[in-house]
């Protein structure tokens, strides 16, 4: 049995969820597993009904499953509040409650979706890499932070253990996929980058047989964009990966294809990268692929079967290979699906 606490959110994230519920019921279904999903409402959702992003019910929810599936927070509706109680703040914190250390973010280039990035075919084709974000540490969570009318700091700030166990991750990952990591820094100018760049080549003495190199975090953004396909494995900050991953999601044709999961020790977090899109919500226009391949995620990490996980990436290449588009990767020519549609699509190609 699989017990799974659903998190919809806002905007966009109770159509884009809706979808990859659908996915694991047909899997369910299909494979003979028992599942349990729990539904918990957060962020802009959560304040409305009981006035506060996070409630302790939610959290605690969090902390006996299997695995949490987030679809996104936050929008125009809660921007005024006070910047301790906005859905970002509130994402922070379950991240921080939750010890998730490492943000995994693939960025893969579907073969049938190569035209959709706004890079040249022959220079996205073949892209296939993995960022390791440091989740719980750096600018977003050093102290002292604030601000007067006059000016206004943060502090970046790493642990030894911080470094250590986010690299450890990504050489792990390596071994797997082609041994290759490059750590992304800015050691030139921020004495907290030498500190992360000395951990990470100390910690690579235990993985002689991955390949370590370091790059500057802005040479990385720009060669992300020129050759993609000479990386293999990225591990970064918080700060650096939060740009490089969407940097990484844009190439790929569209934020709505990516997925990520934030792992700890004990607790894991599925969620698609993009945000909550209000522009789009309640249209049934949403792109639901980057939540479905958070769940594929969700099998390779939290319950160990990378088989289902191929299974659920083979079902969307096909269904992607069928001409099959919603509306942020169809060509002016396509017509575009429907969330619902493309769920349905998918959901088929699994019962194949």
């Amino acid at each position: 049995m699989y017990k799974i606490v659903s998190i919809p959110g806002d905007g966009i994230g109770p159509e884009v969820v809706a979808g990859a519920v659908a996915v694991l019921q047909q899997l369910s279904k299909k494979h003979g597993f028992e599942l349990v999903i729990e539904e918990h409402p957060f962020g802009g959702a959560s304040y409305d009904l009981h006035g506060e992003m996070l409630t302790d019910a939610t959290l605690e929810a969090c902390r006996n499953c299997d695995a949490v599936l987030l679809g996104a927070v936050g929008g125009p509706k809660w921007e005024s509040l006070p910047h301790e109680h906005k859905p970002e703040a509130a994402l922070l914190k379950i991240r921080k409650e939750l010890g998730l250390f490492a943000n995994l973010r693939p960025a893969k280039v579907y073969d049938a979706l190569i035209d959709a990035s706004s890079l040249k075919a022959d220079v996205v084709r073949g892209t296939d890499f993995l960022v390791f974000r440091e989740l719980t540490g750096g600018i977003y969570f050093g102290q002292p932070r604030g601000y007067d009318d006059n000016r206004g700091w943060n502090t970046m700030v790493y642990e030894r253990y911080e470094v250590e166990r986010i690299a450890r991750l990504a050489f792990e990952a390596a071994r797997k996929r082609d041994g290759k990591v490059i750590s992304i820094d800015k050691a030139n100018v921020l004495e907290v980058s030498q500190f992360w760049r000395n951990v990470v080549h100390e910690v690579h003495k235990d993985f002689a047989d991955v390949v370590l190199s370091d790059m500057y975090v802005d040479n990385a953004a720009m060669q992300i964009v020129r050759n993609p396909k000479q990386f293999d494995v990225i591990v970064t900050s918080n700060l650096f990966g939060d740009i490089l991953s969407d940097i990484a999601g844009m190439i790929t044709g569209s934020l709505g294809m990516l997925p990520s999961a934030s792992i700890g020790t004990k607790y894991a977090l599925y969620e698609p990268i993009h945000g909550s899109a209000p522009d789009i919500a309640g249209q049934n226009k949403a792109n639901p692929i980057a939540t479905i391949a958070s769940v594929a995620m969700m099998f390779e990490h939290s319950f160990g079967l990378p088989e289902i996980a191929r299974e659920i990436y083979k079902a969307i290449e096909d269904t992607l290979a069928q001409g099959l588009r919603t509306a942020d990767i169809a060509s002016p020519e396509e017509t575009a699906l429907s969330t619902t549609d493309m769920t349905a699509a998918i959901v088929r190609q699994l019962g194949a």
